[in-house]
């Protein structure tokens, strides 16, 4: 994960592309709007915002006023060569630590920070407990003999995280065919769901085939299955924007997708916690609850597109509106899917933490 931060026109100091948005036009697509002009990049824009921070601007009057910022999620897709503020701002890519350190308001930083805490990282490297007490015992002679008597447990967890990253890759095909319409982004998402199915088959395998599971089989098998869900939904979208030819799509379908790029983003972050349950109970809930309201944003999102494609197709074109439709029952489905998944997940925490 890296972060794009630019530099202030005024100060130079390092900051987030953000201003003030145009009457009537929605918040993250201002947001999307004034990442182009300052940072050259395009790309999905969640609707939900991440945050929000507060800092002092010094106007052209001599006035030093506090200004609050709302601070919307972009996948970036593209990278121009050539923008609108290029030679007034510099651009750099940044880790996680360093976007974090280079910002000067707290709040900012932590919501850079909120993208990856060192928790869930350590939480993917840590050792388990039979290593920790060989390692403690000074039994490494012993302890390879030891393990190799012991029952399978499955490397489930490494399943999980492997399903999560086919997900993300496959929202962000999806994301870029409803920016560009270019066919090869379907091609994409149908290979991505074939590398799932690959993943959920062995997942199958590997809980028929395991003595000691670290959740009860029955969650394993249902959170796979939700997340499977959200990829299948995927494809089925991208074959019916093939099956249809459709070659422009509403701003609400675009919407939708970036709900779909941050829920893929949220899912990917959630699978190495999941090694540790107890420790990173409290993380888990955090991105589960933004999961749920995630879902509830992209069913408003969902109606008003529904309602103006009736409006604006309904009467003359019905099998306009009726592709249209189907497109909407689509993606409302991969985003119901992703909720799916926080439930299957804060079952797991309720169990195990």
């Amino acid at each position: 994960m890296r972060v794009l931060l630019v530099t202030s026109r005024e100060s130079g100091r390092w900051v987030i592309p953000k201003g003030n948005p145009e009457s009537g036009l929605p918040a993250h697509t201002a947001a999307a709007i004034e990442a182009e002009e300052e940072a050259g990049v395009r790309g999905p824009v969640c609707p939900l915002p991440l945050g929000s921070y507060r800092y002092r601007k010094k106007r052209g009057n001599g006035a030093s006023l506090m200004i609050d910022v709302d601070v919307f999620p972009l996948s970036v897709s593209q990278e121009l060569v050539a923008w609108k503020e290029q030679g007034q701002r510099e651009r750099r890519w940044f880790s996680l630590a360093e976007a974090a350190a280079a910002v000067d308001e707290p709040d900012l930083s932590d919501l850079i920070r909120s993208f990856g805490p060192a928790e869930f990282r350590a939480a993917a490297q840590r050792n388990g407990l039979l290593t920790a007490v060989a390692r403690k015992s000074k039994v490494h002679h012993m302890f390879a003999w030891f393990q190799r008597l012991l029952p399978k447990t499955g490397n489930f967890f490494e399943m999980f995280e492997q399903h999560a990253l086919t997900i993300v890759a496959g929202a962000d095909a999806l994301a870029r065919l409803l920016a560009d319409g270019n066919r090869d982004h379907i091609r994409e998402v149908i290979e991505r769901e074939h590398d799932a199915d690959e993943i959920i088959r062995e997942m199958l395998r590997t809980v028929r085939e395991t003595f000691l599971t670290p959740f009860d089989r029955g969650a394993i098998t249902s959170l796979i299955g939700a997340m499977d869900d959200a990829i299948d939904e995927m494809q089925a979208a991208v074959q019916a924007i093939d099956l249809y030819e459709v070659t422009s799509f509403d701003q609400e379908m675009k919407d939708m997708a970036a709900i779909i790029v941050d829920a893929a983003r949220l899912t990917m972050e959630a699978m190495p916690l999941l090694r540790d349950v107890g420790r990173n109970g409290p993380r888990l809930h955090e991105l589960t609850e933004r999961l749920v309201r995630m879902e509830s944003h992209a069913d408003e999102i969902h109606a008003a597109g529904l309602k103006r494609a009736f409006k604006e197709l309904g009467p003359g074109d019905p099998l306009g509106f009726a592709v249209h439709r189907e497109l909407f029952k689509h993606l409302e489905r991969i985003v119901d899917a992703f909720e799916d998944v926080a439930n299957e997940i804060d079952g797991i925490v309720i169990d195990h933490s």
